[in-house]
């Protein structure tokens, strides 16, 4: 909503300049997220990522494998466990399940932040190239068709820079 109300008051703005001075005004259009998947270091940064998700994958794996072996050894002898056995291997069970809980959202979190550390430098690159071709031809603004925050807008109008962009990043 907030990024609606943004891309309306820039065109309200533009319009209003433009009106102002009897001259039309120029845009721009590219799919961001086609443009940033086409940088050098966009596969690597990815790889480098899902190398990382499955380091916290196969981590997983092993604290879940270890947590239902001690299950099933729970569940094996609790019928011949005395009441103070089975409340304490209860209480290892409850303490490992919350321990794993703890991992797995500690580790959402950590691929969230190593994701927008590896893809901060890419996207601080592609805002820079699209000032600068903005800048070069003469835009009002360059809208982002990914968003879908603006539901009609006229392509003959405007510039699709989605291979100048890619040009550029060769």
């Amino acid at each position: 909503m907030k990024r609606l109300v943004v891309i309306l008051i820039t065109m309200c703005v533009v319009l209003g300049a433009s009106a102002q001075d009897n001259s039309t005004f120029r845009f721009g259009y590219l799919s961001y997220e086609a443009a940033l998947q086409a940088m050098p270091g966009y596969a690597k940064a990815q790889q480098k990522l899902a190398d990382l998700r499955a380091q916290y994958q196969a981590e997983t794996k092993r604290v879940e494998d270890e947590f239902n072996r001690k299950y099933e050894e729970f569940l094996d002898g609790q019928r011949d466990f005395p009441k103070t056995i089975l409340q304490k291997r209860q209480t290892e069970l409850q303490e490992l399940m919350e321990r794993n809980i703890a991992f797995k959202e500690k580790s959402r979190e950590e691929l969230a932040q190593a994701e927008k550390e590896a893809m901060a430098p890419l996207k601080i690159r592609l805002i820079e190239l699209l000032d600068k071709i903005g800048r070069e031809r003469g835009y009002a603004f360059i809208y982002d068709t990914d968003t879908n925050a603006l539901p009609f807008f006229n392509p003959n109008l405007g510039d699709n820079l989605n291979q100048t962009v890619k040009d550029a990043l060769q």
